[in-house]
């Protein structure tokens, strides 16, 4: 997962298993041990590499944390609850998947001396499909919620709570653990990859080998078009209503922090991962050679979604932003104003009547309800 440096030249410190057994489904690929040039620089980029977004990601749970503690906004608090699960999930990929690199880097254990029977290369590699598959559905969830918050605000479906938000998680959760369990039914199969220092599903031609990438990678893409569309209507819906109210009271402060959050986790998301997803489904369907070279370069873009996600939360607050940008009006008058609008907007175009004003008074939240 993290860089390491083979050299032809230089033979391994660890001795050679019999020739004469079988080995392993992980290894029968790529069979450990490999020609290392060991080196300080590996094992300092991966453990700098792990460092910085173990540190990021736990700063930004702390802040989430606080955050969540001191709202009150029913459609703020679902959202905080996608995004502790976000960044929870991106510390635990870090810890797990990063602990074992740099352990191999300082150590240069032999994979087959040390899992003769591939149930740590199995887990290894079953972890790397599940906090990859993860981050990209939590920014479909959280599409999903925003795009009901934002489009039907005052619907009984549209009103997602803080105990839904958790069903909403646990269920992706389940999901993505489903999804990296098929190897290990059958679908698939988890092997050692250059230079040896991680497991991954196996992209080759073979039926089953082409089936599990193209499940991998279809869930991804298809998670990431989900999150596109859904944002994009968002977007639109947020910037027509705006647009229609008088220039000082024409921002709802949360939803555009909260909106502006997600469009930066999808499209931090898009550009780390659509790379390496193309990539396995193109090979797989082409059935070409696996180009070593380039699934290690697109893999090390898709770790850096790990690591750039927390920031997002910690640069676009409304505190940052407030310093940012100091003459944007952050007031919380315009709250009421624009849920009225968004109320109004939203029945038009389902074809409802006019409202009257107290039935547009007693549907919108108090401002105090945002704070």
């Amino acid at each position: 997962m993290q860089r390491a440096v083979i050299d032809s030249n230089r033979t391994s410190p660890f001795p050679s298993p019999p020739t004469n057994e079988t080995p392993a489904l992980c290894f029968s690929i790529n069979s450990p041990p490999f020609n290392y040039t060991p080196t300080i620089a590996s094992a300092y980029f991966s453990a700098v590499f792990s460092g910085l977004g173990l540190s990021s990601n736990l700063f930004a749970l702390v802040v989430l944390l606080k955050a969540f503690q001191r709202t009150r906004s029913r459609s703020r608090s679902s959202f905080l609850v996608f995004l502790c699960g976000l960044v929870f999930t991106d510390f635990m990929g870090l810890l797990v998947t990063g602990s074992i690199v740099v352990s191999f880097h300082i150590t240069h254990f032999n994979w087959r001396l040390l899992d003769p029977h591939c149930h740590f290369c199995n887990f290894f590699g079953m972890s790397m499909v599940f906090y990859g598959l993860c981050p990209l559905l939590l920014g479909t969830a959280m599409a999903v919620e925003r795009f009901m918050g934002i489009n039907k605000p005052f619907s009984r479906s549209g009103n997602m709570s803080k105990a839904r938000a958790c069903y909403m998680v646990a269920l992706v959760w389940l999901f993505a653990g489903c999804v990296g369990l098929l190897p290990l039914v059958g679908l698939g199969s988890y092997h050692l990859q250059i230079p040896g220092s991680w497991c991954f599903l196996n992209i080759g031609p073979a039926p089953r080998d082409l089936g599990f990438g193209l499940v991998f990678s279809l869930v991804g893409l298809l998670s990431l078009a989900a999150s596109f569309l859904l944002n994009t209507v968002s977007v639109v819906t947020l910037v027509r209503v705006c647009c229609r109210q008088d220039g000082a009271q024409r921002r709802r402060d949360y939803e555009v922090e909260m909106m502006v959050q997600l469009i930066f986790i999808m499209l931090i998301a898009s550009v780390c991962w659509c790379p390496l997803l193309v990539f396995i489904a193109e090979t797989v369907l082409r059935g070409e050679p696996l180009r070593v070279r380039y699934l290690l370069l697109w893999l090390r873009f898709a770790t850096w979604n790990q690591i750039l996600d927390p920031w997002v939360y910690i640069l676009f607050r409304r505190s940052v932003l407030k310093r940012i940008y100091p003459r944007m009006d952050w007031s919380r008058g315009s709250i009421l104003t624009l849920y009225t609008s968004v109320r109004k907007l939203t029945r038009a175009s389902l074809g409802g009547g006019g409202l009257t004003p107290g039935a547009e008074a007693g549907g919108a939240e108090t401002p105090a309800a945002e704070s």
